[in-house]
């Protein structure tokens, strides 16, 4: 959570010209009700069962050799299912990292300005916690870009090189 996995997505998908798919909103038109809402009413384990779904389905959708950037949400990939799922599928994985204070400062900053309550924020130890115990399986991501006191533009310009995907001498069309 507050690692820029939505907005470094999006400008990354923008920036490679490639279509970009949060999986959150992907559940979220599936279940026809916002995330809060599942997390409320259904309990986590209920997320997670509709989180599983969204992504075998969107990850059968990948054809050989897509150009597509999804961001998964924060506890996606420690799903034992979801992670099975991703390595049987081949497609690269990226963990956005940072310090647990500054995940917590963002995911405060985005909670205020868009009004909108975080099902697992809670305090700042709790956070710390959910932080510790997530951390060894984003580790097993592909690749680890550190986003501490980065732009989302730093972080994009970043990610293009550290995944070989910089086309600027490349015409379109080409990998």
């Amino acid at each position: 959570m507050g690692a820029g996995k939505s907005s470094v997505g999006r400008a990354l998908g923008v920036r490679l010209g490639w279509a970009f798919e949060d999986l959150d909103d992907r559940i979220e038109r599936r279940e026809q009700r916002k995330v809060a809402e599942i997390f409320r009413d259904s309990g986590e384990s209920g997320f997670r069962r509709a989180e599983h779904a969204a992504l075998k389905e969107l990850l059968g959708e990948l054809k050989p050799g897509a150009e597509r950037v999804i961001a998964l949400g924060g506890g996606a990939f420690v799903q034992k299912s979801n992670a099975r799922l991703m390595e049987a599928s081949g497609v690269s994985t990226v963990y956005l990292d940072a310090d647990a204070a500054e995940l917590w400062r963002r995911c405060r900053e985005q909670a205020e300005q868009q009004g909108v309550q975080r099902p697992l924020l809670g305090s700042t130890e709790s956070f710390q916690r959910l932080y510790e115990d997530r951390r060894r399986h984003y580790l097993k991501a592909s690749f680890r870009q550190e986003t501490g006191g980065k732009t989302v533009d730093e972080i994009v310009a970043a990610l293009v090189m550290a995944l070989g995907l910089d086309r600027s001498g490349t015409r379109r069309g080409e990998k």
